[in-house]
């Protein structure tokens, strides 16, 4: 723990130097940092590994609508769906005793794409104002961090049926640790990180894996507190074990955020940034906006939602074969993993119907170029941020 404690405030401030300004989502292409390295001429397309803001034709389009269309002909029976609600646990936990971190290489481009994790307080003088009124350096146009997305995300897979928490060992430790460590708050009337000035709640904790500099790094000198959970009792535990784990600037815990009448260890209105990467895609399109909706509650007015997850029509969707899929967009992976890929009007209405606003909403398409074999794929992904409004001043 003593090489948390010389991380320096320079180190941070050299992240914040390559932060790019972002903008709202309504003007069009996306700018920096989704990006800037545009393929101009086709015969240049394997110079290099990843293009950035590439347009379909039309043809493209349909040709992804069809192959989307062919491969969820064929669903898997609806008596044989339940199991991916019930064992949902039990996969996921198999999931993590195979891959372990393996998986969470890598993420520094979550403090690039999304420097809102970072307190206020780390603002140096370059820091200018926004034209969507969040704070963050600017950098020259066209300056970029490059992104290198993990080939199998991590997501959370809820129930979508009403489970009954003791169906399953796993299950049931779930439900009665979520229990246990809400009750405990309750008894002393505290609350981990109550004394800190900036709360993080982030459902699984890439951050991490996103070193250097981890997250966690940062809040140790910033009386900035994180939040992470998961329904997973060994991915929850894979975060106490991780060498920068500090009960001082940090609290993981099981939880399932389906649960419609779970609890959690902070109070509504006291959070700053709620940190959804690659989590919703794993939830049933039917409980999704339940979710949101609940999860909202915890924010205090001006905090914000971070979003990124896959894109209708992502490589992902269209490399499944026939008999994976649930319902409409909504897929079973072979080791029991589901997946759902989102458009950007589901995106917005999902996050709107919960009272937010919209700060950005981007389509983030690439071209993923393996050079080796001559290979080009085409990624998808989505990327948002929506703030709760301030409360509406009471009339004079």
């Amino acid at each position: 723990m003593r090489g948390l404690q010389r991380f320096s405030l320079a180190s941070v401030a050299m992240v914040w130097g390559r932060v790019p300004c972002r903008l709202n989502s309504r003007g069009g292409q996306p700018p920096a940092p989704l990006g800037a390295r545009i393929l101009t001429d086709p015969e240049d397309v394997f110079q290099h590994n990843m293009w950035d803001h590439v347009k379909w034709s039309e043809e493209e389009k349909e040709k992804a609508r069809q192959k989307a269309d062919d491969n969820s002909s064929l669903r898997i029976p609806l008596e044989e769906q339940g199991k991916y609600d019930i064992d949902a646990c039990k996969y996921w936990d198999s999931f993590y005793e195979m891959h372990q971190d393996k998986f969470f290489k890598d993420r520094k481009w979550l403090f690039l794409e999304f420097p809102e994790l970072l307190p206020l307080g780390l603002e140096s003088s370059a820091t200018e104002e926004r034209p969507c009124g969040l704070r963050a350096p600017c950098s020259e146009p066209g300056v970029s961090g490059r992104q290198k997305e993990m080939g199998q995300q991590r997501q959370h897979v809820p129930s979508h049926q009403h489970i009954d928490p003791l169906t399953s060992d796993c299950q049931q430790s779930c439900y009665q640790a979520g229990r246990d460590t809400a009750e405990a708050a309750r008894q002393t009337n505290s609350f981990p990180g109550e004394r800190a000035t900036f709360r993080i709640f982030e459902v699984f904790s890439s951050c991490f894996y996103s070193s250097p500099p981890t997250l966690v790094h940062i809040l140790c000198n910033t009386g900035a507190f994180l939040y992470c959970c998961d329904f997973s009792p060994r991915a929850v535990q894979l975060v106490k074990d991780h060498p920068g784990y500090n009960q001082s600037v940090c609290h993981a815990f099981v939880q399932d955020v389906c649960d419609e009448v779970g609890s959690f260890p902070f109070p509504p209105l006291s959070l700053d940034v709620i940190l959804l990467v690659f989590v919703l895609s794993s939830i049933h399109p039917e409980r999704v906006q339940g979710v949101v909706t609940r999860l909202s509650q915890f924010l205090k007015p001006g905090g914000i939602f971070l979003f990124r997850d896959y894109g209708r029509y992502d490589l992902s969707q269209l490399r499944f074969k026939k008999g994976r899929c649930l319902s409409e967009n909504f897929y079973s992976r072979g080791d029991g993993t589901c997946v759902y890929f989102f458009t950007k009007d589901e995106v917005h209405s999902l996050f709107s119907n919960a009272g937010l606003e919209e700060i950005q909403n981007l389509e983030d398409r690439r071209l993923q170029v393996n050079r080796g074999k001559k290979v080009v794929m085409r990624r998808v992904w989505m990327q948002s941020k929506f703030k709760k409004p301030q409360p509406l001043a009471p009339p004079s």
